[in-house]
């Protein structure tokens, strides 16, 4: 199997890391050369796309990918794979591709379920874009026939990216808006729901979110809990001092389902809950 990923970020390194003994080779996209070493040192083939224009390296790679992952955030423009690559896609005709898109496509549900077929009415720009861009890939599913899974991913959290670093530092606070809930990730998860996607070379919308939509609070002091730390203080919404892309996140209330990757793609999450996810983490990052 040879992967390409367009965006070698955070949850296309998990994905990799499940996925390397299978892997022949692995192609990732980075924006700026400086970040490319990086990526050598995990044994991936660096290639700089800035979304700019098209690059004859992500070209002459993608000729040779059967698989292809896109992180790559949408732009104004467009999805900037399907502007300066789709040809490319088109002419290789991967066996499966699966986009990394967002939960904030649904928008704001009161704190209702949603589920695949529930309606989006996305409320930040970002999250127009992506919806936007999920309607380009599939209508580019339809007219290639390349199996296209778009998921959609809550708060991605994991080793290196959890709460605990500001709770051992005194920063973290618990932001208490009633009645507010989200769903989270584990990068772990993340990788297993992409492998089962192109495993079964799947076509559609899977929400790729936990089991339990949480307090954001709750999940603040258990972290404090598996370090013996007191819980932080208690803060409201109104008075907590957030960027504006963090108030965004408040603004949109939901419960998101997962029921279909279960079904469909068969996968067990390892860490159904933030409980068990952020056990996991704390290990980790001792080790």
């Amino acid at each position: 199997m040879k992967l390409f990923c367009f965006g070698f970020g955070y949850s296309a390194r998990a994905t990799t890391a499940r996925m390397r003994p299978r892997l022949e080779a692995v192609c990732g996209t980075t924006r700026t050369a400086d970040k490319a070493a990086d990526l050598t040192a995990r044994n991936v083939t660096p290639i700089v796309f800035d979304g700019s224009r098209a690059e004859p390296a992500v070209s002459a790679a993608l000729a040779e990918a059967d698989h292809v992952l896109v992180s790559a955030p949408p732009s104004e423009a467009g999805d900037p794979v399907l502007i300066h690559h789709s040809a490319d896609l088109v002419a290789n005709k991967p066996r499966a591709l699966v986009y990394l898109s967002t939960v904030g496509v649904y928008g704001d549900h009161d704190g209702a379920w949603v589920d695949e077929d529930s309606a989006c009415r996305p409320v930040s720009e970002r999250s127009r874009r992506r919806l936007a861009a999920e309607e380009a890939w599939r209508a580019f599913a339809t007219e290639s026939g390349v199996p296209v899974s778009s998921i959609r991913l809550a708060g991605i959290y994991g080793p290196g990216r959890g709460p605990f670093e500001k709770v051992r530092c005194g920063t973290a606070r618990r932001i208490i808006k009633p009645g507010q809930v989200f769903n989270r990730i584990h990068a772990d998860d993340i990788a297993a729901i992409v492998d089962a996607a192109f495993s079964a070379r799947a076509d559609g919308i899977f929400n790729g979110v936990d089991d339990e939509p949480a307090p954001p609070q709750d999940v603040i002091a258990y972290a404090a809990k598996l370090l013996g730390a007191p819980a932080p203080p208690e803060v409201t919404f109104e008075a907590a001092e957030l960027t504006p892309m963090a108030r965004s996140f408040y603004g949109e209330n939901k419960r998101v389902r997962n029921d279909k990757i279960k079904r469909v793609l068969g996968v067990e999450l390892a860490y159904p809950t933030y409980r068990e996810g952020l056990s996991a983490v704390l290990a980790a990052e001792a080790d």
